[in-house]
């Protein structure tokens, strides 16, 4: 597993490279309800600089010990980055691995999950 750079604390959390990300990983973690919709509000807060959301920014329905499980699913998969910026954790969709290797994938479960949401 790749070891991400964090900020100035020095912590770093493990993701998979692009190659080790595998397509029933990446299904099975989106599979989740709470997992989908992190994935769907992560997208709404974009990526690149400065972009992407601390965990509480997320609102779920689940305890924050159920909410941590559920990110770490998704960043264990590759579907998610997770950054410390001092004691908070940033969280971005890994959008260019996931296009690479699964063009329209992404797009497609998040467009699903918009039109589930508003149902």
């Amino acid at each position: 597993m790749e070891r991400v750079p964090t900020t100035t604390t020095g912590r770093e959390l493990p993701h998979p490279d692009r190659a080790e990300i595998r397509l029933e990983t990446v299904l099975h973690a989106l599979a989740d309800p709470v997992r989908l919709r992190i994935a769907h509000s992560l997208d709404a807060f974009g990526e690149g600089a400065g972009q992407g959301a601390a965990c509480s920014d997320v609102e779920l329905p689940v305890s924050p010990s159920t909410a941590t499980h559920h990110y770490r699913v998704l960043r264990e998969a590759g579907v998610i980055n997770q950054c410390y910026r001092g004691t908070a954790k940033i969280n971005c969709l890994r959008r260019a691995d996931l296009d690479a290797l699964f063009p329209g994938l992404l797009d497609a479960v998040l467009r699903a999950a918009a039109r589930q949401l508003k149902r």
